[in-house]
């Protein structure tokens, strides 16, 4: 493992008091067990966004995380869904995301109380610097931090420290928000982040753990990672069934395989230099790290 954990307690125990961004993923997963076991119970809690872009099993697993690991943890609502900015998703829904859930943290780390003084902090790890993300400058904006980038985390780091720490979330499949699975242009409405959810959850019952429904109107597109394509062929039928019991009358599997963030292909590249622009997506202390 090329990063420190003693790094990134550091970057932590300089920040005295954090309100991790916690999605139950592995990277938030990671930063809010060490965050807790760096800080002490009462100086690092983990806030959960919770909207109709989160899927319902990703919302369990997080209070399933919070009480295995004695977390602090708190349900945040955001409005996102309800923005014309956010749902018209253009290349920068991601930013509108963002910025909806540092608004309904605000609150949280401003009121006097036992959070207040407290910096929000962001599992974004150094791996993700390169992708159209956004989100990660509608955060910085805001005044959050990123830890893992600060002490050099890639995401192999955060898995194989997870797995040495023995967190069960060390091999947890990337599961980013539902609304990344419905092309840029194409309107995000609570209906269609629903019909994708009832569609990942079904397969995710048949045993695809790492699945992407993406949704082209009565069309839905399956990625799954290439090894898993034999298993999804093999069970064809109670695939197409569960997918159409969604709501969906098309059914197609992609033969290129599950390719995380892969509709930013579509994105002018000006778009994705924007979004990944250092002066604007980090903070100075992340702009020096030297990524990998």
């Amino acid at each position: 493992m090329a990063a420190d954990l003693e790094a990134l307690r550091d970057e932590l125990r300089s920040l005295a008091r954090v309100v991790v961004a916690f999605s139950g993923g592995a990277d938030s997963a990671f930063l809010a067990w060490v965050a807790r076991d760096t800080l002490g119970r009462a100086d690092a809690v983990a806030a959960t966004a919770v909207s109709p872009s989160l899927a319902g099993d990703e919302h369990t697993d997080c209070a399933a995380l919070a009480l295995e690991w004695d977390l602090d943890w708190i349900e945040v609502l955001t409005d996102e869904v309800h923005q014309a900015a956010y749902t018209r998703n253009d290349a920068d829904r991601c930013y509108w995301c963002k910025d909806a859930l540092m608004a309904a943290l605000d609150p949280i780390v401003r009121v006097a109380g036992s959070h207040e003084g407290a910096t929000v902090v962001l599992g974004v790890n150094v791996d993700d610097l390169g992708d159209h993300r956004p989100g990660q400058r509608a955060a910085h904006e805001r005044g959050a931090r990123f830890p893992l980038v600060e002490a050099g985390f890639t995401k192999a780091d955060v898995r194989s420290w997870s797995r040495q720490l023995g967190l069960r979330t060390w091999d947890k499949p990337a599961a980013a928000c539902l609304a990344s699975r419905i092309p840029y242009g194409t309107e995000v409405t609570v209906a269609v982040l629903g019909r994708i959810e009832r569609a990942e959850a079904a397969l995710h019952r048949l045993g695809l753990r790492a699945v992407r429904v993406r949704h082209y109107g009565d069309t839905a597109r399956i990625e799954v990672p290439l090894e898993d394509l034999p298993a999804v062929l093999d069970r064809r039928e109670a695939v197409v069934a569960a997918v159409r019991r969604a709501g969906y009358a098309y059914v197609t599997l992609d033969l290129e395989g599950l390719r995380s963030g892969n509709l930013n292909a579509a994105l002018p590249d000006t778009a994705r230099r924007r979004s990944a622009r250092p002066d604007t997506a980090l903070p100075h202390t992340a702009r020096s790290t030297p990524a990998g």
